[in-house]
């Protein structure tokens, strides 16, 4: 059993990265594949790099750490920071440990042993997430989902269509927090208002995709493809 996370780091402040660096240098248990001080530039080389783990910075320019990490699917995520008001948000999106600087070595050593046990322990499938609705709590079974978009009342809230024709309000949801939350491989964002079950699509061209799913009228949803979301569509299609 390889006993080595394959780790990234990423602070903006070039101090503390450095410092973070000779601190994971320092244990056994990791390997550095690439330090970054720039969350937008790691997410432009995340298709090219291997990993395992990422340890990052929370208050950062342009992208936080919170936001990056609900991008990085599958992937375990510990977070430093020098601020303690972050930790409610850190476990909701299942962090695996949070970290308030200064970060020392004995301190990031339990994080990772965390972090270990995490990756090396048998994954569960799991079938279905537990979100806030216009009903109250529910649990949506992955398999239900047709597609969700942006609820028309509020943009806050998204409307998820489910296989048995109903639908429920998903309240004050962003997409990034419930793509997070979807098999990746199973959902695909198609353009700004709209996620979509690979499992529904009936036709697809290079602009449009049309849905098993049916409206009032008989007629099949048909959505925008747009070119943002194109290529990860095209993948998924493929997969």
């Amino acid at each position: 059993m390889n006993t080595k996370l394959k780790c990234l780091l990423l602070d903006d402040e070039l101090p503390g990265l450095t410092y973070l660096k000779m601190l994971c240098e320092q244990i056994p248990e990791l390997e550095i594949i690439k330090a970054f001080n720039n969350p937008e530039k790691l997410l432009t080389e995340i298709p090219k790099l291997d990993f395992d783990l990422c340890i990052s910075d929370i208050e950062m320019p342009g992208i936080d750490g919170l936001t990056l990490a609900g991008l990085l699917q599958n992937k375990l995520v510990i977070f430093t920071t020098a601020y303690k008001n972050y930790a409610a948000e850190a476990f909701d999106i299942d962090a695996v440990d949070y970290i308030t600087k200064p970060v020392t070595k004995e301190r990031l050593q339990k994080a990772v042993a965390k972090a270990l046990e995490r990756f090396h322990k048998p994954s569960v499938t799991k079938k279905f997430i537990h979100l806030n609705t216009d009903k109250g709590k529910a649990l949506l079974y992955f398999n239900q989902i047709q597609y969700i978009k942006t609820a028309v009342s509020d943009s806050r809230d998204k409307e998820v269509f489910l296989v048995d024709g109903s639908s429920l309000i998903l309240k004050n949801i962003n997409f990034d927090s419930l793509l997070s939350q979807l098999p990746e491989t199973d959902f695909c964002r198609v353009n700004k208002k709209e996620i979509i079950a690979m499992t529904v699509v009936k036709f697809f061209n290079h602009n449009e995709i049309t849905l098993s799913h049916q409206e009032q009228n008989g007629k099949f949803t048909t959505l925008i493809l747009s070119e943002t979301y194109r290529s990860d569509f095209l993948i998924k299609v493929k997969i």
